[in-house]
């Protein structure tokens, strides 16, 4: 018992200093939150973020691909996939765009996407000392059959993937 209880730390340890959790969840919505700390400089982090494809989990794209994904990193940019046979998904779009500092990108992501449901995804960027505190936050609200805060649990698990997703790329890169 004692070798696992040592084990699980470890994990703990190499995961980062690390931090997830539903904020919040009612019958009208919810937010979830993780926080990570990157070994690599906002600028670094940036340019992984908005390459989605390089560390977003393909079990969790409609294609079975992340090398389908892209993001437009601007105003009005699309978080899409190509789908084969000439398909594709808007999954959300770039409100607010401000390079190595904050993305916020509005959208529903998964069964969300079929759903009155809709959410704003914030990823803040702070560095300091050659590290970047990544914080993502999605605020997700409206009509979900079943009630939208049953899938809270669901959605902050997917997100903490492609949150660690997105550390180990930007680490790996650096």
């Amino acid at each position: 018992m004692k070798t696992k209880m040592i084990a699980a730390l470890a994990l703990l340890a190499a995961a980062g200093a690390a931090r997830a959790e539903v904020t919040d969840a009612g019958p009208t919505g919810f937010q979830v939150k993780h926080e990570v700390v990157v070994a690599a400089p906002a600028s670094a982090v940036w340019a992984i973020l908005v390459t989605p494809s390089k560390w977003w989990a393909s079990d969790h794209t409609w294609s079975g691909s992340a090398a389908n994904l892209s993001l437009g990193a601007a105003s009005g940019g699309c978080f899409c996939e190509r789908l084969p046979n000439g398909g594709s998904v808007l999954h959300a779009t770039t409100v607010y765009a401000a390079p190595g500092q904050k993305l916020v990108l509005s959208g529903a992501l998964g069964p969300m996407q079929s759903s009155g449901a809709t959410g704003a995804l914030t990823v803040l960027l702070a560095e300091k000392d050659g590290r970047t505190t990544v914080t993502v936050t999605y605020d997700v609200g409206g009509y979900f059959r079943g009630g939208i805060d049953k899938i809270a649990g669901p959605v902050d698990g997917v997100l903490g993937q492609q949150v660690q997703g997105l550390k180990r790329a930007a680490e790996v890169a650096r």
